[in-house]
């Protein structure tokens, strides 16, 4: 199995490592979370649907963190109009109510496993089925993946806006971006978390300079105006 990890937006790499035989699929998130936000150039997706075509690979898209209108649309793989082979899902699925994922696949691919082949402990657990189908519904009726898309825009335009001397440049698609903070001896994303949190904004450092930002996709119109407000002058404050 082949990971971003070693091919991360680098069709050539990608391409040269299905050559080999023995991999059979290629796992990866359409928009990396972990890694501080990090956004494929557009093409990316189509072309990797073309090279897993081409070698006969299946197409995995880890969309745990990305899916579910967190980029503004059901699936960050939609912003490409491509269908990957197998969708992991997870986090916004059951709306923060009970732990669920899910694996989405087509019928080609999951018989593959036979009656008896495979069990999970928890798995098609009644309860937590029913909260994710509750949150679907809330999801797809409730104008949740718009609001993500036009909150996240009015958010992008005003992190574009963040003093330079501070923040190095901004990432993201929907309500998932990412803030490259210049690290100096002064400060590091993790001081600025921390200046965020006393101020009453929430947000998580990685890989010691990005600010990652997710707030939940039902947000507010005044809610995101105070947030961009914290943001605004938190940063600022560490202008010399």
């Amino acid at each position: 199995v082949v990971s971003t990890q070693s091919t991360g937006n680098d069709l050539a790499a990608l391409e040269a490592a299905l050559q080999d035989p023995n991999v059979c699929a290629y796992m990866a998130e359409p928009i990396q979370g972990e890694a501080g936000v990090i956004v494929p150039d557009m093409g990316y997706l189509k072309g990797v649907r073309e090279l897993c075509d081409k070698y006969n690979v299946l197409w995995v898209a880890d969309e745990v963190q990305s899916g579910l209108g967190r980029t503004g649309k059901r699936s960050a793989t939609d912003w490409e109009g491509v269908k990957p082979d197998m969708v992991t899902l997870g986090k916004a699925l059951s709306g923060g109510v009970l732990p669920v994922s899910a694996v989405m696949t087509s019928d080609e691919v999951m018989l593959c496993i036979r009656p008896g082949e495979h069990g999970s402990t928890y798995g098609g657990n009644p309860l937590a089925c029913k909260v994710a189908m509750t949150a679907m519904d809330v999801l797809e009726n409730e104008g949740l993946y718009e609001n993500s898309l036009r909150q996240g825009e009015k958010l992008m335009a005003e992190l574009k806006k963040l003093p330079e001397e501070v923040v190095r440049t901004v990432r993201g698609r929907g309500l998932f971006t990412g803030v490259v903070i210049r690290e100096t001896e002064h400060f590091n994303a993790w001081d600025v978390c921390l200046k965020l949190r006393d101020a009453g904004l929430l947000a998580k450092p990685t890989h010691g300079d990005i600010v990652r930002l997710t707030p939940p996709i039902c947000i507010s119109d005044d809610e995101l105006e105070e947030a961009a407000h914290i943001l605004t002058t938190t940063i600022s404050s560490y202008i010399k």
